[in-house]
C-alpha cells in the first residue's frame, strides 16, 4: 500500500530557506533600478515588453521541466507538455501547416530554430551545402562549424535580400548536390523576406529535385499571419523547417521560440530514451518548461484580434517614425509588412543611449508593440542632432 504524502509532511525535516543577505538584496534591487532606467530606450532590439506575468510566478517554486518530446508521455511528470503542445498546435496553424505533417517544440529562441531546421537538413542529406545569405543571422555561420556541415555564403542585394542571381549560379555549378537553403523571413538589419517562390522557381528550373529550405522567421513569423497581403512565408509556400522567435512579437522575459518541420524528416532523429521514457527529438534534453507557460498565457491573453492588433499598431509607428525622419531631412525606410525602420548610422552615443544595432553604414529602430510614438519622437530627434539635421 502507497504511503500517503503532502506539501507538508514532506518539508517536515527540510532546512528552512535562508533569507537573501542585505548585500545581496541591495544589488538585486539596484540592478532592478538600471533595467528600469533603460526601458523606456529600448528602441533597436526586436523584443516586445508590453508583458506582465507575475501570474505565473507560483511556478517558479517547482523544478519544471520538459524533457523529451513533448507530444509523448514522460517519466518525469512535472512538465508543462500540455501547454507547450498548445503553443506548438497555434503557430502550425498560423504557419500554414497541413494537420499532421509537422511537429514542433517550444527552443530557447530563434538560434537553437535555426540549428533544428539545418540539423534535420544535414541528416537528410549529409552531402548537402548549405546556402546563406550574408544578410543571414551572424548564428548561422556558427551553426554550420557545429554541424560539420559545407556551406557557401550567398550575395545579398542592398535592401537584405539574398542576390538571386548568385543563388542561381551558385545552384548550377552544383546540381549534383542537394542545397539545404536558409531562407530568411525578415532579416535582421533590414527586415527583408526572401522570395520563397523565387528560390522553388530556380530548384524546378534546374531540375533539382533534393532539396531542403529552412525559413528563419524570428521576428516576422509572428507578423505576416495578420497582415492583409503578406509575403510567402509558410508551409504552403515550399519550407521544410521554420525557426520563430517567442520572446520578439509575443514577448516573454527569457529568449525563446518554436521551431517547426515536417513531420517525415524529425522521425528520422527521433530516438527513444529509456531514462525518461519517451523519444529525443529535441535538440537540447532538459528545456525551459516556464517558457511554454508564458508563450500559451500571452496568446490565451491578447487573442487574435488582440494580436492582430499589436501587428497594426508596430506598422503604423513604423510609418510615423518613417515620417518623423522625413521631417528632419534623413531618408528612412521600412520593407512592406516589417516593422523594421532603417536609417543612417548615427555616433556612438546615440546608438549607445537608445540600444540601437548598426551594421555598417546603417541602423534601426524596431517599432515593437511597446515602443510609443513619443519615444519615437525622442530617438529621431537624438539621430537627427548626431547627424547635423537638428
Amino acid at each position: 500500500m502507497s504511503a500517503t504524502l503532502n506539501q507538508t509532511t514532506v518539508n517536515d525535516d527540510l532546512e528552512p530557506m535562508p533569507p537573501l543577505p542585505p548585500a545581496a538584496s541591495a544589488r538585486l534591487a539596484a540592478f532592478l533600478t538600471k533595467i528600469e532606467r533603460l526601458t523606456p530606450t529600448f528602441i533597436g532590439y526586436p523584443c516586445s515588453q508590453d508583458y506582465d506575468h507575475t501570474n505565473l510566478a507560483p511556478f517558479m517554486r517547482y523544478s519544471l521541466n520538459n524533457v523529451g518530446d513533448p507530444f509523448a508521455d514522460s517519466i518525469y511528470r512535472e512538465n508543462t507538455f500540455e501547454f507547450e503542445r498548445d503553443v506548438v498546435r497555434f503557430f502550425q496553424m498560423h504557419l500554414r501547416a497541413e494537420e499532421g505533417s509537422t511537429w514542433g517544440y517550444v527552443t530557447a529562441g530563434g538560434t537553437e530554430g535555426n540549428l533544428y531546421g539545418l540539423y534535420l537538413g544535414r541528416e537528410l542529406f549529409p552531402d548537402g551545402v548549405v546556402y546563406y545569405s550574408e544578410h543571414t543571422h551572424y548564428s548561422v555561420a556558427k551553426i554550420v562549424r557545429v554541424l560539420g556541415a559545407r556551406s557557401i555564403m550567398i550575395r545579398g542585394q542592398d535592401n537584405g535580400e539574398m542576390d538571386y542571381d548568385d543563388l542561381y549560379e551558385t545552384l548550377k555549378l552544383r546540381r549534383d548536390v542537394p542545397p539545404i537553403i536558409m531562407a530568411n523571413i525578415g532579416t535582421t538589419m533590414h527586415g527583408a523576406v526572401d522570395s520563397l517562390p523565387r528560390i522553388s522557381q530556380m530548384l524546378k528550373d534546374l531540375a533539382i529535385t533534393r532539396h531542403y529550405i529552412h525559413a528563419d522567421a524570428a521576428l516576422s513569423g509572428m507578423i505576416l499571419p495578420y497582415v492583409e497581403d503578406p509575403q510567402p512565408f509558410g508551409f504552403d509556400a515550399g519550407i521544410d523547417s521554420i525557426a520563430v522567435s517567442g520572446h520578439k512579437f509575443i514577448g516573454a522575459p527569457m529568449p525563446c521560440g518554436v521551431a517547426l518541420a515536417r513531420r517525415r524528416n524529425v522521425d528520422r532523429v527521433a530516438r527513444s530514451v529509456e531514462y525518461v521514457g519517451c523519444m529525443d527529438t529535441t535538440i537540447a534534453g532538459s528545456r525551459n518548461a516556464i517558457s511554454p507557460l508564458v508563450m500559451w498565457s500571452a496568446i490565451e491573453r491578447w487573442g487574435e484580434d488582440g494580436l492582430r492588433r499589436r501587428v497594426q499598431r508596430s506598422i503604423e509607428t513604423a510609418d510615423y517614425a518613417i515620417q518623423q525622419f522625413a521631417q528632419h531631412g534623413i531618408e528612412a525606410w521600412r520593407h512592406r509588412n516589417s516593422v523594421t525602420v532603417v536609417f543612417p548610422r548615427p555616433g556612438g552615443e546615440v546608438i549607445d543611449r537608445w540600444q540601437i544595432a548598426p551594421s555598417r553604414d546603417i541602423a534601426h529602430i524596431i517599432t515593437m508593440p511597446h515602443v510609443t510614438r513619443a519615444m519615437v519622437d525622442c530617438a529621431v530627434a537624438d539621430v537627427a542632432q548626431s547627424l547635423g539635421k537638428a
